[in-house]
């Protein structure tokens, strides 16, 4: 594709290795400074690279996020605004459907349609949670998926063309064994990889028949659990709790089953890294390690991401996900970069780094973040703010401060981070704070104004954190199904 082959010969790109988890908080992670979840490879992975301290979500829930990850536009853009019910199978394995396949991203481009026309082979291996789970899309030429959003982890549903059929493997290990084997099939390619690994770990359930037993009990038994706050009330705001904990022995069941969600994950993700070990690729991949979302596991007294809350809550722990990257041919080791960053800047930096022309991505809300993986980094940066929404809920968050809008079901909250990182004194209402509230409001219209679809407009939503049945307007729902 002339004008956006920015290296030659082919064989100098990268591969990719992409791998998102599921509702994984940013301080899960023995690199982030937890001292009680084993995450061996993970922290092997951050002492290779570049491990992200600020990195953000665009919507505190997995559908919502994962569209925006790929497609650089947030939820206003392409329409995603709550966790995707109907639409991804085939109406007999799907109840509550409508009997309809949906592309909720159908004409929307991906990264990956990008990354194959310069030349990279695409495949998916584990959640998708888009739509229409029955048809590789996004120019994906592998797609081993996931059937749904979540579910158990033995016995989970998996598709296989136009079927769906229960797995009775652990899912983690079928989803890597699936990449493993993609892998193994093109070994000997020329052209360059990128591999999708998207684990369904670790999101509920989390009881000991969920896991495997070794590691729930050695969680449950000897666990302190201590890097998670043990206060299980909640705000006064908040009215309703999605997944409500109230006494101490639920409490260490599910962070028993979390945890060792989280290390059973971590033991396949090094089977990953010892493949491209064995197979000479370690060199020439560039690892990237996130969660769709963040996570509160007792955090603020709640359980959950965004939807843990009626209202809909923006905590920290709800937007800020783990991110990591390697890549030993130009990213320095063990190195770690505090700038605020969103997920709708990946794909700006993810294709100029592996050298596509983006100047065609410039009406988008993100940047490259590419410059500051550099040793000595030509500017200071502008990522000083990152937005996030969730339907009628909006956010602006800068270095100090963070500024939360409701346009319906609840109080607004402005937050001193640099002196309160827990968010536990909402400043809004105070006099003293009236005039940063202002301007945290002004900076949060004008940004949507600049860059929301009228369209897809998520505030029109009314979005309560129970499932999204169609596309943002009704008329966008017909248009884009798919029928079997």
């Amino acid at each position: 594709m002339k004008g956006s082959d920015k290296r030659d010969p082919l064989e100098e790109r990268p591969n990719v290795l992409f791998i998102l988890s599921d509702d994984q908080g940013a301080w899960a992670l023995g690199c982030a400074g937890n001292p009680e979840i084993e995450t061996p490879n993970l922290d092997r992975l951050a002492a290779s690279g570049v491990r992200f301290e600020n990195f953000f979500c665009t919507s505190p829930v997995c559908s919502p996020a994962r569209a925006s990850l790929l497609t650089g536009r947030i939820p206003s853009q392409h329409g995603v605004h709550d966790w995707i019910a109907a639409g991804d199978t085939i109406a007999k394995y799907e109840p509550q459907g409508r009997g309809e396949l949906i592309e909720y991203l159908k004409g929307i481009p991906g990264y990956t349609d990008y990354l194959r026309k310069i030349g990279y082979t695409c495949g998916l291996s584990g959640k998708w949670h888009l739509g229409d789970s029955h048809h590789p899309q996004k120019s994906f030429d592998f797609w081993k998926v996931h059937a749904k959003g979540g579910g158990p982890y033995y016995g989970a549903p998996m598709v296989r063309g136009r079927e769906v059929y229960e797995e009775p493997r652990y899912v983690t290990d079928v989803i890597t064994d699936n990449a493993l084997s993609w892998l193994n099939d093109r070994r000997n390619e020329e052209n360059p990889f990128y591999l999708s690994v998207h684990y369904t770990a670790p999101h509920s359930p989390w009881q000991r028949e969920d896991h495997p037993v070794d590691l729930y009990d050695h969680y449950f038994n000897d666990c302190a659990f201590a890097s998670v706050p043990d206060d299980l009330t909640p705000p006064e705001w908040v009215e309703y709790q999605n997944i409500p904990v109230s006494d101490s022995a639920t409490r260490r069941a599910y962070l028993s089953g979390y945890y060792a969600a989280i290390t059973a994950m971590d033991a396949n993700i090094g089977r990953l890294f010892d493949w491209l070990e064995k197979n000479e690729k370690l060199q020439n991949t560039l690892v990237v390690f996130t969660s769709d979302n963040g996570m509160n596991m007792g955090h603020h007294g709640v359980f959950g991401k965004g939807n843990a809350t009626y209202p809909l809550n923006m905590f920290e722990e709800s937007i800020k996900v783990p991110f990591i990257m390697s890549y030993p041919k130009c990213i320095q080791a063990g190195s770690t970069n505090s700038e605020l960053l969103s997920q709708y800047d990946f794909m700006p930096f993810l294709l100029e780094y592996v050298g596509c022309d983006i100047s065609s991505l410039s009406s988008l809300p993100g940047r490259s973040f590419k410059e500051s993986l550099s040793n000595e980094p030509s500017k200071e940066h502008e990522y000083i703010v990152v937005f996030d929404e969730y339907g009628p809920v909006r956010m602006v968050r800068t270095e100090k401060y963070k500024y939360v809008y409701r346009y319906e079901g609840g109080l607004n909250e402005l937050y001193d981070l640099e002196n309160d990182p827990g968010e536990e004194r909402n400043l809004v209402g105070e006099s003293k704070w009236r005039a940063t509230g202002k301007e945290m409001q002004d900076r949060l219209f004008e940004w949507f104004l600049t860059y929301v679809d009228p369209e897809r407009d998520g505030v029109r939503e009314r979005v309560t954190g129970s499932g999204q049945l169609g596309l943002c307007g009704a008329d966008n729902f017909s248009q884009l199904k798919k029928e079997v």
